[in-house]
């Protein structure tokens, strides 16, 4: 019969590998998002689109499991901090398959409109934007204070892309009336992976909180 305590440790992890599970929900969103807006694939843009209710769920199966421990567990402060960081890192995580969603959505919309221009910078924000979410969510594993906090200097690389993507854009904008509906829309699709970014830079603030127990700001963007 397992004690107390091992039966909330058991608890408590169950708790994360939840939270991976919905992470690599997201990641899979990110990743076929933008394969389904390089590759005109419009099959998996829908299936994008479709499988937002199960991220969805997921987060709502994550939060009343954190309810029910912290309702009949009365969990220490060291233990209610990891509680307390999961519900947190959850919300960003729908919200990042959310972007994601919103571009395969945007995938549907071009269609098979003729390419305004070849996607570079557009792949390169969001391969950028997966790689600080894994690197988010190993620092998390390994409660990982330092490494969260390294993960910040690459959001600025992201909001750099984001900043030629934009300027680009607007020159196509400028030079031809007919470019704008078609630059509108990488504009948008440029927007939802800085915000992915983003709220990447959130979880790895909470990170640092389940780690040193102070709440602060480690990621500030210039947006």
């Amino acid at each position: 019969m397992p004690s107390p305590r091992e039966s909330f440790d058991r608890h408590l992890h169950e708790l994360q590998d939840d939270l991976l599970v919905m992470g690599s929900m997201a990641e899979k969103a990110l990743e076929r998002s933008m394969e389904s807006l390089k590759n005109r694939n419009l099959e998996m843009a829908r299936q994008v689109i479709e499988d937002d209710v199960k991220i969805n769920q997921k987060r709502f199966d994550i939060e009343e499991k954190c309810v029910e421990l912290i309702a009949t567990q009365q969990p220490m402060a060291s233990d209610l901090r990891v509680i307390i960081a999961v519900l947190n890192i959850i919300v960003d995580l729908e919200r990042i398959a959310d972007h994601a969603e919103g571009n395969a959505k945007i995938a549907v919309m071009i269609g098979n409109e003729p390419p305004l221009k070849p996607l570079i910078d557009l792949p390169r924000m969001n391969q950028k934007t997966l790689e600080m979410l894994r690197r988010s969510l190993d620092a998390f594993c390994n409660r990982d204070a330092e490494a969260a906090r390294s993960i910040c200097g690459d959001d600025d690389e992201v909001d750099n892309l984001y900043d030629q993507v934009f300027r680009e854009l607007l020159t196509f904008m400028a030079e031809d009336g007919r470019t704008i509906t078609r630059a509108t829309r990488l504009i948008w699709v440029a927007h939802n992976l800085e915000r992915s970014a983003d709220r990447v830079t959130n979880i790895c603030e909470r990170v640092a909180y389940l780690v040193t127990g102070k709440m602060s700001e480690i990621c500030v963007s210039k947006y």
